[in-house]
């Protein structure tokens, strides 16, 4: 046991002694840096949360990255048909970290009751179709079987259109479809509604019907292998600018890619808003916990001046008797790390699993505040607080070297 942890020791075991102005000082500074990680702890979860889960729902409609005609169509409505035989469907062989590819069509349409009528967007999918997300969504009803040899007339609405229409799971709907070149008539197709969901994004609640590929292939006069576009799911979202330009170096020259990161564009400059709070939150909490921690440490030093004029009588050196200090403040702010951590760790933990906290889905496109748990981010924010007093702590600590032995003894 060195000398300067000796005397530390001997500091915390006897900091119930600590007099009446010490004591209340240090007891703030510990509840500050509580305060802190338990703030820090809480935006990180919820900040990350909430963008993981708007990444999750946005793109359960559009896939992580698009595949498409190379063309000026900028709208959601399939124009030119693709050949669902490429070299990198069913799997990208050739590039790594891609999870699922399926392929989709979309049309415009309008939905007409007795009342009222509604422009929607009917997107088709197929047997290849990936339901992870949508299985999450789903409210009432079942997901309808879109593998089976003949078409399918069952279709996924939101609970938003339904509600505005006057539908509910198992009635008949009635879709118009804008006529192709050629035709007297609008193309009328009747669907029977097998399942209501509510993803939170009104964006795309109220513009999107899932129905059977088949029947967008049909109204197109497409043939059965051709599709609108693939869609790309990739294993990590943070890769999609990289996987985007690799995905486009090695398909067909008349085909593009887009990322849903520049499609829904603002909604993704929004979420990096989220990251700039997180940071400035994290600053904040550790300033003012260095801070709080500073002046408890002054108050410390200033307490124990005779101890520091006695040890620098015995010969013992400024820096020994700063790590003294310093040992003693580390304590301190374990002590606040463990009590934020354990508060904060069950608060999360309550959300996740209560959801006790609403949101306006109108705004954050959630219901509840998401809560991400991940015991990477809780240890460096944990180590990176303690690390960051510490070193605030230096400063302060140099006091000790400005205290001469002869009047520090004499010090009342």
């Amino acid at each position: 046991m060195n000398f300067e942890y000796f005397i530390a020791k001997r500091l915390i075991q006897g900091k119930r002694k600590s007099s009446a102005l010490s004591a209340p000082i240090v007891r703030i500074a510990i509840i500050a840096i509580a305060i802190g990680i338990m703030v820090m702890l809480v935006a990180v979860a919820t900040g990350v949360g909430l963008q993981k889960k708007i990444r999750e729902k946005v793109s359960a409609f559009n896939g992580h990255i698009s595949i498409s005609k190379y063309d000026t169509n900028n709208s959601e409505v399939s124009v030119q048909p693709i050949s669902i035989n490429q070299t990198f469907y069913p799997k990208f062989n050739s590039i790594s970290g891609i999870r699922h590819i399926q392929g989709v069509a979309s049309k415009a349409g309008i939905i007409r009751t007795d009342s009222d009528f509604e422009g929607v967007i009917v997107k088709g999918v197929g047997k290849d179709y990936d339901w992870t997300y949508f299985r999450d969504f789903i409210e009432e009803g079942e997901l309808p079987d879109y593998r089976t040899d003949t078409i399918n007339r069952s279709v996924l609405m939101s609970t938003y259109l339904a509600n505005r229409l006057g539908f509910s799971v198992g009635d008949k709907v009635i879709v118009y479809f804008l006529k192709n070149e050629g035709q007297k008539r609008p193309n009328v197709r009747a669907f029977q509604l097998s399942a209501l969901f509510d993803s939170g994004l009104e964006q795309f609640d109220q513009t999107y019907i899932l129905s059977d590929i088949r029947h967008i292939q049909k109204l197109n006069k497409w043939q059965e292998d051709e599709i609108g576009n693939f869609e790309v799911y990739l294993d990590d979202f943070d890769q999609i600018d990289a996987k985007g330009d690799a995905i486009f170096e090695e398909i067909p020259s008349d085909l593009d890619t887009t990322p849903i990161t520049q499609k829904f564009y603002t909604i993704f400059e929004w979420l990096k808003l989220f990251d700039m709070n997180i940071v400035g939150i994290i600053g904040i909490m550790i300033l003012v916990a260095g801070i709080n921690m500073i002046t408890a440490l002054l108050v410390l030093i200033l307490e124990r001046t005779q101890l520091i004029g006695m040890l620098k009588a015995m010969g013992a050196t400024n820096w020994s008797i700063q790590k003294v200090f310093l040992y003693n403040a580390a304590y301190l702010v374990t002590i606040g790390l463990i009590w934020g951590n354990a508060i904060g760790i069950l608060m999360l933990l309550i959300q996740k699993y209560i959801g006790f906290f609403e949101l306006n889905p109108a705004t954050y496109y959630v219901r509840t505040a998401p809560v991400y748990l991940n015991i990477g981010y809780i240890l460096i924010l944990n180590l990176g607080t303690l690390l960051t007093c510490i070193l605030m702590l230096l400063i302060p600590s140099f006091v000790i070297s400005k205290i001469p032995p002869a009047k520090a003894i004499k010090f009342q």
